[in-house]
């Protein structure tokens, strides 16, 4: 089983044991209680509202939203105020004919296109940016399912261990009054009470690492990490039937990462044009209004208007416009490839899960109808027979053994095929059901 799914338990010394029962007494007596069943979708829709990682990448997103407006405005005007030909000697501003205060005002044009070009990456910019939040939030939703479902096989299999444990004090009650009646022996009941101290720590260690999981996952809905989790309520284990090809179709209309991937690209071959555009000058137009003041005699002065015109002269192009174009050609080369590669990796990593959700599904098929039906009628037969004295108590043990590890693996491969699917979501970017 891999570990990326399980953290796999084992049988542990009595020390380990010791350690882990103390620590879990101690973490017990801080948990808070929470009334509240939390069922899968409640808790993908609490991560999501108050998770404060995707709150970040949202509060990003709007912020780059707000930038294409911005992009596709002209420039500032320019309001100018000046005092011209002032004689220093006197600074009378009648004394001079060409003494006057002027004022102007100026505007500089970009060369047609530019702005569009502008705003058009902006806003290449800012969906990819509002993809990015879809994609977290997928991520999330993932993490959320996974550590669910791992819960969800921790819970089953404390039960499953409570059951068998109830089972081998049976076993030891009968193997004590056969003992009794010379029917059977101490070895028995020793070797009963062995097992029955085993199932005792491994239910020691699975409280333990069910409550790590807990943890992990209050944080990631955002709760107090004390607080306890319960998932005693209904939850739909039906899984639907996927194919390959029909996954990579719809991640290719639903993965967000792809928008984002295409977005980028669109970006980065508007700045190209944008860089090409930069060969061409702007243009700055304006106007002023000179006032002047009378004659010292009474002479009345006319008041001056000027018009300019300026454009910039991109006289520096082979070291400016024309390193500008490589730089953005390159960094287009670069969103290619980049896209190229991430679409490989999703496509592969859609087709190996893809394999690995078909595995396990037929697994735990094989687990439901086929080995633990088996398991349970070979004990309830060994169990009648050792009764009569037909079966040897080795042989009802081993099988017991056996039904409880096939019961484990039973809740464990549920657990795995639904993480499983919870990555394929992920990928494919919407949720896989079934009909």
């Amino acid at each position: 089983m891999s570990s990326q799914y399980f953290v796999p338990f084992r049988h542990c010394g009595f020390l380990a044991s010791v350690a882990v029962f103390f620590c879990m007494t101690l973490f017990s007596g801080g948990l808070l209680a929470d009334e509240t069943v939390l069922t899968l979708q409640q808790s993908i829709e609490q991560a999501l509202s108050g998770n404060p990682g995707i709150a970040e990448i949202k509060s990003r997103a709007e912020s780059i939203a707000a930038i294409p407006s911005q992009e596709g405005a002209l420039p500032d005007p320019t309001l100018s105020f000046g005092m011209l030909n002032v004689p220093t000697r006197s600074f009378n501003l009648q004394k001079e004919d060409m003494t006057m205060i002027e004022m102007g005002l100026s505007q500089t044009i970009p060369f047609p296109g530019k702005l569009a070009l502008k705003e058009k990456a902006a806003e290449h910019e800012a969906l990819a940016a509002a993809s990015s939040v879809e994609e977290a939030r997928l991520r999330l939703a993932r993490e959320v399912k996974k550590t669910w479902w791992l819960l969800h096989y921790y819970d089953h299999a404390l039960k499953v261990t409570e059951e068998t444990e109830k089972f081998f004090q049976q076993l030891i009650d009968v193997a004590q009054a056969k003992y009794k009646t010379g029917q059977g022996s101490q070895q028995d009941v020793m070797m009963a009470q062995l097992e029955l101290s085993k199932l005792k720590d491994e239910k020691l260690e699975l409280t333990g690492m069910r409550h790590t999981e807990t943890i992990q996952f209050n944080v990631l809905l955002n709760r107090k990490r004390e607080l306890r989790v319960d998932l005693s309520g209904q939850m739909d284990t039906k899984l639907p039937e996927l194919a390959d090809a029909t996954l990579q179709e719809q991640a290719m209309r639903s993965n967000p990462l792809f928008a984002q991937h295409d977005n980028r690209l669109n970006a980065a071959r508007t700045k190209v044009e944008l860089a090409n555009k930069d060969y061409f000058p702007d243009v700055t137009v304006g106007s002023s209004y000179a006032f002047r003041q009378n004659a010292p005699d009474g002479a009345v002065r006319s008041d001056f208007l000027s018009v300019n015109l300026s454009i910039n002269l991109p006289i520096y192009a082979q070291q400016k416009q024309s390193k500008a174009v490589d730089q953005r050609r390159s960094e287009l080369l670069q969103e290619q490839y980049s896209a190229q590669d991430e679409h490989n990796k999703i496509h592969g990593e859609i087709s190996a899960k893809a394999a690995e959700y078909q595995h396990d599904k037929d697994r735990l098929a094989l687990f439901q109808h086929e080995i633990i039906p088996q398991a349970e009628q070979t004990v309830r037969s060994l169990m009648a027979g050792y009764q009569v004295s037909n079966t040897e108590f080795s042989d009802l043990l081993r099988a017991q053994l056996t039904l409880f590890q096939y019961q484990n693996q039973y809740w464990q491969a549920l657990a795995r095929t639904q993480q499983v699917l919870a990555d394929l979501s992920a990928l494919v970017g919407e949720e896989l059901v079934h009909d």
